[in-house]
């Protein structure tokens, strides 16, 4: 009977100096050891390692991290024509591509902030939509992926699995726009005011996009052919920069019936239905918002605006 009371107090008391001494249940995870632990997440795993950002990440933090899964590396791969050992042996890339990952501080899916810039250590931008319930990110490129599952607890942050792996921006406004064939009278009207160094640079800069169509509305409205409105480089210097506002607005943070100040120094107004009131009381309709690039964002508009000419 002593015997096995003093085996039971011994049970008891070996029990209680483990958990004293943390050597019970594994201590929670921080977000690199999530990713660890999780088969889902090998390939990121494997990256953080390859990419020398273990240490970091391990670190007090906190952080978030958007955890692209093995199959979002699958398809990553196949869009860069790329094999795994390539990827994880490009370091400067690697690097570049999984701190575009990560928050500097820990963002929960509540405390999401829909529809505004978001910027990750890597620098950059991207934003997180709620579309049909889900979250959905649109990275510096313009793709998308959807947030999966979220709010994994870590020591030092959170975690939210994505379905694709995100790439930061690789284009400026302008470049975007010549990859985009409606914007082709646009480019070419930049050239010819000489304003794409301008739109070359840091910026950032919103830009209010006239598409082709709304181009051919302006020759009409103005009486001039394509070949003399891009001749009068004064004229189209003035129109082009009436249509460029200072600074990175997404849609979200339009400033709805407050008078926007533009580059070329006139305003214009944007109601609640995103139509567009420029100083000569002609209406625009935003078309489309939110196209991210390296130094700003573009919004498309269907009629050319017009500063005090």
């Amino acid at each position: 009977m002593w015997t096995t009371w003093l085996q039971r107090l011994g049970i008891s008391l070996s029990i209680s100096l483990l958990a004293a001494c943390g050597g019970g249940d594994d201590p929670d995870p921080n977000v690199v050891e999530v990713a660890q632990r999780d088969a889902n997440f090998s390939v990121l795993a494997e990256a953080v390692v390859a990419a020398d950002l273990a240490g970091t990440l391990s670190g007090p933090g906190p952080f978030t991290v958007f955890a692209p899964t093995d199959a979002a590396f699958a398809a990553l791969l196949t869009e860069l024509g790329v094999s795994k050992a390539q990827l994880l042996a490009d370091k400067p890339l690697l690097r570049t591509v999984l701190q575009y990952h990560v928050l500097g501080s820990k963002v929960e899916r509540s405390a999401v902030p829909l529809g505004k810039p978001i910027t990750p250590l890597e620098g950059g931008i991207f934003k997180i939509d709620s579309v049909g319930g889900n979250l959905v990110i649109t990275d510096g490129r313009n793709r998308t992926a959807r947030i999966t599952a979220t709010d994994v607890a870590a020591t030092n942050g959170v975690v939210h699995a994505i379905d694709k792996v995100l790439l930061p921006a690789d284009k400026t406004v302008v470049a975007t726009a010549q990859a985009l064939p409606d914007f082709s009278i646009l480019v070419e009207a930049v050239v010819a005011a000489d304003l794409v160094p301008t739109l070359n640079g840091t910026g950032p800069f919103t830009v209010f996009a006239p598409t082709n169509a709304a181009f051919a509305k302006l020759l009409t409205e103005l009486g001039l052919t394509k070949e003399q409105l891009l001749a009068d480089k004064p004229l189209l210097t003035k129109v082009l920069t009436y249509h460029v506002v200072a600074g990175r607005v997404l849609k979200a943070d339009v400033p709805v019936g407050t008078p926007i100040t533009t580059v070329q120094g006139n305003t214009f107004t944007v109601d609640a239905t995103l139509a567009i009131t420029d100083r000569n009381s002609r209406k625009a309709a935003i078309t489309a918002t939110d196209v991210l690039a390296r130094n700003g964002v573009i919004h498309v508009i269907d009629t050319v605006i017009l500063p005090t000419l």
